[in-house]
């Protein structure tokens, strides 16, 4: 999040400051003007500006959420390079206009008192505005970046709530501050933060269409560096540097950076460094020479009386100029946002499946889906002809609607109504002209999974068989004060376990006496409760004798031998199968890949490689069902095994496995970087194979 959050609380900090900065040379020269009863035209300005730039965010924010996705990724792209020409302008005019700024204003300001109430809220209003769209458009652009709503919000308002502070300060004068190397100093980091958003906004035009070169890649690191690292999550954050770039993205990057930064560089050596500027309190008033004005000093002009105005409440115009950006920002809203399909809701129900349902344009559509029945449902948006899923609501109560969001293309189309206690239903199809290309997901039954289900169970079975063997063997060898021996057989016993992980959801409590951690008992790894393979590794690596261990020893070998009994008639859940392709790998990369596991012995690797085995295992019994869902994820999946195999064979050496703490860097970053990309790839199985009732 506070990665994310640093560029938008650089650019609050930075508009907030030359907008207040703005603001207090307005209110001071008013102030010393002796017109403290036009601040009200100030502050109605700017409420205006900031009503203007909140409302200009709302319009960015929920009518780019309407398009589709390939337009949402061009109309994010263009702003990006619209944002990046806004910056790029602000930060030369400050570095060229921050020492004459106050004398620009006091000059507009003069000459605003000798007019009307208009003249002062317009000034007011365009000085505050421009920084207040440049503002909106920067964090809406970082916020889409970073993918997440929490982070460049939450760093604007605290630059933004600085900016206030400072001015406050220096309006008080209580701070002093050399503006012009403040707004060096921030224009440079700017300008960098500048290159990596005109970066992903070439790439997000090339996912939109609009630019070649999207699959041509000048950088790809993600085999050897991990995205979800620190380092990696603060790179792309603060500077939108992603493991995968195009020659796009690298070359506009380099480019802007070279050019832009050189030119301002050259034009800050070029500039002495200024005083720090501080809009300032009144001057107290030079007292008059005594004796008799000189006749030809002139005297003051006397401002003019103002003319007489109708009355009107005082708060009408703060309000309206308040209230009519929010309104033009809502109209524009609300006619840019998609209409649900012909208009009309869409019913729900054992009688009235897809009632209202007409032919619905291509591109992306909201139905609303009413239940006019008296049982809970699911309902399906699908192809009749071959099952296949374009979106589903499930548990929608009865009397109650929802919105079911899908992409339409070319081809036919029908609601399927699944009530908790009756039969599905299918409404009436209907076809949609155009060429097809909408995603579908052919959905799954019980049956489907019944023959993968069933070889799985034989290859757990086999596996307990040979625990059991090597769990009393491991056993033997403690009983006869073999502990060396002890140490090889227990690992090849836990690499054993460790290879049935999609079962481990089957297998109730045996799991935890089997290989229970010692996380959250009151006694940790001396606590009696403390059991199984970790117990004893935390024994075999610690010291204790073979009569410490016996017990122990012996109560992991009645336990693997009940587990083997029970089994068989242990109630699998089907649905556990696909969950489990992505599950057994990603408590690998928690527990496994930090050391968060290990007892002493070192052999983290040893068990993630027993991990990716029986991951292999699984996906083996569930491909052909992938493999008619989507062909193109099974040699992707095969190529990302391969590679995370090979770095882990490249970490066992002489029958020896290197602890996850003594990998180097290096090394570390790509086991970590190709777990990752194994398990982003493999993300989608859970939701090809799920279960539909649809089915």
């Amino acid at each position: 999040m506070w990665d994310d959050a640093f560029p938008s609380f650089l650019i609050g900090l930075r508009e907030g400051l030359e907008a207040g900065l703005i603001v207090s040379v307005l209110v001071a020269t008013l102030v010393r003007a002796g017109a403290k009863s036009r601040l009200p035209q100030v502050w109605t300005g700017v409420l205006a500006a900031i009503a203007l730039s909140m409302s200009f965010g709302a319009v960015l924010t929920f009518t780019a959420a309407s398009l589709s996705t390939a337009a949402q990724e061009a109309f994010g792209g263009t702003l990006s390079l619209v944002a990046v020409a806004f910056v790029t302008a602000m930060v030369f005019w400050m570095r060229r206009s921050a020492r004459s700024l106050a004398g620009e204003i006091k000059e507009k300001v003069t000459e605003a008192l000798t007019m009307g109430a208009g003249v002062l809220v317009l000034t007011s209003f365009l000085a505050v505005g421009r920084e207040g769209l440049e503002t909106a458009l920067f964090l809406w652009t970082t916020a889409r970046a970073a993918d997440e709503s929490a982070g460049p919000p939450t760093g604007a308002g605290i630059g933004l709530v600085l900016a206030a502070v400072l001015c406050w300060g220096l309006y008080r004068r209580v701070l002093s501050i050399n503006l012009t190397r403040f707004f060096t100093a921030t224009g440079t980091v700017l300008i960098v933060i500048a290159a990596g958003v005109l970066g992903y906004g070439l790439r997000d035009l090339q996912e939109g269409g609009l630019l070649p070169g999207g699959t041509a890649y000048a950088v790809d690191l993600s085999g050897s560096v991990d995205a979800g690292s620190w380092y990696s999550t603060l790179l792309q954050g603060v500077l939108n540097l992603t493991p995968t770039m195009t020659w796009l993205q690298v070359a506009g990057y380099v480019g802007y950076l070279g050019v832009v930064m050189a030119l301002f560089v050259r034009g800050v050596r070029g500039v002495a460094p200024a005083l720090s500027p501080s809009p300032t309190r009144p001057a107290p008033a030079t007292p008059a020479p005594s004796g008799p004005a000189p006749a030809t000093q002139p005297r003051p002009a006397k401002a003019p009386s103002p003319q007489p105005t109708p009355h009107r409440p005082a708060w009408l115009i703060p309000v309206a100029v308040v209230a009519v950006p929010a309104i033009l920002a809502g109209l524009v809203v609300a006619l840019a946002h998609p209409k649900p399909a012909g208009g009309e809701t869409v019913a729900v129900s054992e009688k009235d499946c897809g009632q209202g349902f007409t032919a619905p344009e291509p591109g992306r559509q909201t139905f609303q889906m009413r239940n006019t029945g008296d049982q809970t449902s699911e309902v399906y948006l699908i192809d009749p002809a071959t099952n296949a899923v374009y979106g589903e609501i499930e548990g929608l109560a009865p009397g109650t609607t929802r919105d079911l969001v899908a992409t339409v293309a070319g081809g036919t189309y029908a609601w399927r109504c699944v009530p908790a206690d009756g039969k599905a239903v299918t409404s009436k199809a209907v076809r949609v002209g155009g060429a097809a290309g909408a995603g579908a997901v052919v959905p799954v039954s019980e049956q489907d999974l019944a023959g993968p289900l069933r070889a799985y169970k034989a290859y757990v079975n086999r596996g307990l068989a040979t625990l059991v063997t090597e769990t009393r063997k491991l056993s033997d060898d403690i009983r006869a004060g073999r502990l060396d021996t002890a140490r090889a057989d227990w690992l090849t016993a836990h690499r054993t376990y460790a290879s049935l992980g999609a079962a481990y959801g089957t297998f109730e409590d045996f799991d935890q006496k089997i290989n229970g951690r010692p996380d959250g008992l009151p006694g940790g790894v001396h606590d009696k409760d403390f059991t199984g393979f970790q117990r004893i590794e935390y024994g075999l690596w610690h010291g204790q004798s073979a009569d410490q261990l016996k017990g122990p020893v012996r109560r992991l070998a009645d336990d693997t031998a009940g587990l083997r009994r029970a089994f068989p008639h242990q109630d699998f859940d089907a649905s556990d199968l696909p969950l489990r392709a992505h599950e057994i790998l990603e408590n690998t990369l928690q527990f496994e890949l930090t050391g968060d596991t290990d007892q002493g012995s070192g052999t983290g690797l040893a068990t993630a490689d027993a991990n990716l085995a029986g991951t292999r295992e699984l996906l083996a019994v569930l491909r052909p069902l992938i493999a008619t869902r989507a062909p193109h994820l099974l040699p992707t999946a095969d190529a990302d095994i391969a590679r995370l195999q090979a770095l882990l064979d490249a970490e066992h050496r002489d029958g020896r496995w290197t602890p996850v703490d003594r990998l180097d860097r290096t090394a570390k970053a790509r086991i970590d970087g190709a777990m990752g990309q194994l398990l982003e790839d493999l993300s989608p199985v859970p939701d090809l194979l799920e279960i539909r009732k649809s089915a």
